[in-house]
């Protein structure tokens, strides 16, 4: 049977600090690991959740409701709005807290390398979301077609700081794409329809948005997409029929980048150990590093040899991950799940 070669660590790791995130995975999966996170720690753990804090805090941005929604880790989960009068334009966003992160985690990454808990070869990977993700998660109507350039040259501020302060042959980007499967899906994500706002083929829109991110990392870094559909509650927003429009959209994007990518992950439910699912794997376009999201806490090693064995007729090269990040995994099941991967994958 078929063996994949090598692992992604999606984002997120179900640990309390960047440190043991880094030492952990190194320890456990440093061989078939080309590049390791910072597991998103802190209140980075459920994603974007953090976004309405911190982009509540520019003027001409108010919340929706007069009462805080409690979430996890403090945070306030109310959505956005911009305030009456007010031109987005005008509006300047704060620093969106994944630059500070990154650097903060990444002099963790090179201590632990000097120290040999790293292996030389590894590059430190920094996981960013779309800035659809966020607008169409916290903004609605009219103001998502307004805030998209304000967002969008805030993440993109924030990327450019990532640049200019980790070296670029030690960083790996990674774009996450979960919002925009809804919108090709037309799936009622968490209780409502995810819509484009834009004029024209919501497909193309998609299609553009995604090459230009792509795009805008350098060539000398490293760029990965993540395609996913949710994990709230270890649950997806909508369950694929097969893997035939993460294929399309794969294809489309990687056709319209003027770079290739690094790296493409796809997810795989856990119920999908059949044939239907992984057909359309056979039309997909050449990827340096494709790895499928198969490795599931609730089946573990056996579960994830059976999708191997379902996807290897299709796509025969290929490495293993988890279908989303693992930092909402319940406490004490973080080294089974990253065993697993060294058990089901062959080192690099």
């Amino acid at each position: 049977m078929t063996q994949p070669q090598g692992a992604l660590l999606v984002g997120s790791v179900n640990y309390d600090d960047a440190e043991t995130t880094i030492r952990t995975a190194a320890e456990m999966l440093g061989d078939r690991l080309r590049r390791i996170p910072d597991g998103e720690v802190g209140k980075r753990f459920h994603w974007i959740m953090f976004q309405p804090d911190v982009i509540g805090r520019a003027e001409g941005i108010e919340r929706i409701g007069e009462e805080p929604i409690p979430f996890p880790a403090g945070i306030d989960a109310r959505g956005l709005r911009i305030a009456e009068g007010v031109d987005a334009a005008s509006i300047v966003l704060p620093s969106l807290g994944y630059a500070s992160a990154a650097i903060e985690s990444y002099a963790v990454f090179t201590r632990l390398r000097a120290e040999g808990a790293v292996p030389a070869d590894v590059r430190f990977q920094v996981s960013l979301p779309t800035p659809l993700a966020v607008i169409s998660s916290f903004f609605h109507g009219d103001d998502r077609a307004a805030i998209e350039p304000v967002y969008t040259a805030a993440i993109l501020r924030e990327l450019d700081e990532i640049l200019a302060a980790i070296p670029h042959d030690d960083l790996a980007v990674q774009w996450d794409v979960a919002s925009e499967m809804g919108i090709i899906e037309r799936a009622a994500g968490y209780g409502a329809v995810m819509e484009a706002w834009w004029p024209g083929d919501p497909f193309d829109g998609l299609v553009s948005r995604l090459a230009a991110l792509v795009d805008a990392v350098p060539g000398d870094v490293e760029v990965g997409v993540h395609l996913c559909y949710g994990d709230a509650g270890e649950k997806h927003f909508f369950e694929p029929t097969d893997a035939a429009n993460l294929v399309r959209y794969a294809n489309a994007v990687m056709a319209a980048s003027g770079r290739p990518l690094t790296w493409l992950h796809l997810p795989v439910p856990i119920e999908r150990d059949d044939a239907g699912y992984f057909a359309p794997l056979a039309d997909l376009a050449p990827v340096d590093e494709l790895y499928l999201g198969l490795v599931h806490r609730e089946d573990g090693a056996e579960g994830a040899q059976r999708r191997i064995a379902a996807a290897a007729p299709f796509t025969t090269t290929f490495g293993v991950a988890t279908e989303c990040g693992i930092g909402r995994a319940p406490a004490g099941s973080t080294e089974s799940i990253l065993r697993t991967h060294a058990e089901v994958a062959t080192a690099w």
